[in-house]
């Protein structure tokens, strides 16, 4: 019985040392870096793992993403046996809050504005709000969504959440499922998506979407760039329906030379930076959940593979 990890040099190093104190006796394996016998591989740690790859070790039961998306792995490939976890670890979750707080506050306070002024040689007043006469809808209550809103919280912006299932949170007005979607849209002015990645989300941040918020609302995509069609965002913005957006995930990544993102004034373009797995934390984590695992518990993490989250 082996546990493989497959990905960042530097962070194999460190879930080695975490694996050999913790769990001395599950031999733990980095490809690449040691032999290894597919045959022996119950347990692989990936980010992205192509399923020709994973293929080759005939005995995996379960497959750990290494990052808190699983839309990067080959999951309609996988045999159903295959358990699925994500990565749910406090390093990549206070990350995210504090990056969904930061586009919040620049957005609120027309931060692309006045440095699109300040490019331009121009000394442009424009009125400004209090946090509490702004709207913030936050798409997608999971772990990341509830952390962004405690984040939120003591700013004193009006709170929403929107999700696919019903939720009750402090402070917070929630909507819930399609019936739920064309209020929570109307209800905002800055939308924040981090949403999981899957069929039916693929592409909601759109125009028919954008045309249900009030116009001159703003977005944050904190989620995957397949949640986002750019040519409608653009199209958006230019027309004035929107007045911003700050963009973390894009497709592809990384966005092309010439890319209307790179140099549109009222965009902030980041390369996938809102969240970052932890080394040290997140090998904790995983040793968590092979401990877990091996004691027949629950998995923190573990996916639903018909909901694909």
């Amino acid at each position: 019985m082996t546990m493989l990890y497959h990905g960042l040099e530097a962070r194999g190093a460190v879930w080695a040392r975490i694996f050999a104190d913790r769990l001395p006796h599950l031999p733990f394996r980095r490809w690449g870096h040691d032999r290894v016998d597919p045959a022996e591989v119950r347990y692989l740690a990936a980010w992205n793992a192509p399923a020709d790859f994973i293929s080759q070790f005939p005995n995996l039961e379960v497959l750990f993403s290494v990052g808190a998306g699983i839309d990067q792995l080959p999951i309609a490939a996988l045999p159903p046996q295959i358990r699925i976890v994500r990565m749910v670890e406090r390093g990549i979750i206070t990350g995210m809050a504090e990056y969904v707080a930061m586009a919040c506050l620049a957005l609120h306070r027309d931060l692309p504005f006045f440095i699109s002024e300040q490019r331009a040689g121009r000394w442009t007043y424009r009125h400004t709000r209090l946090a509490s006469e702004t709207r913030v809808g936050i798409m997608g209550l999971g772990e990341l969504g509830k952390a962004s809103l405690e984040m939120l919280k003591p700013l004193g912006f009006v709170l929403s959440g929107w999700s696919r299932s019903a939720h009750d949170i402090d402070g917070v007005t929630c909507f819930a499922g399609e019936e739920g979607f064309d209020a929570f849209l109307a209800q905002a002015d800055i939308f924040v998506c981090l949403l999981p990645l899957t069929d039916s989300t693929r592409g909601i941040l759109c125009h028919e979407t954008f045309e249900k918020m009030p116009r001159g609302s703003a977005v944050v995509n904190a989620g995957r760039g397949g949640h986002l069609v750019a040519a409608d965002l653009i199209s958006a913005l230019d027309s004035g329906r929107l007045r911003a957006a700050m963009i973390d995930g894009t497709d592809p990544e990384p966005l092309p030379e010439g890319h209307p993102f790179y140099s549109h004034p009222s965009i902030f373009l980041t390369p996938h930076v809102a969240a970052e797995t932890r080394h040290g934390t997140a090998g904790e984590v995983l040793a968590d959940n092979v401990q877990r695992l091996l004691a027949g518990d629950a998995l923190l993490g573990e996916v639903d593979r018909s909901l694909g989250y």
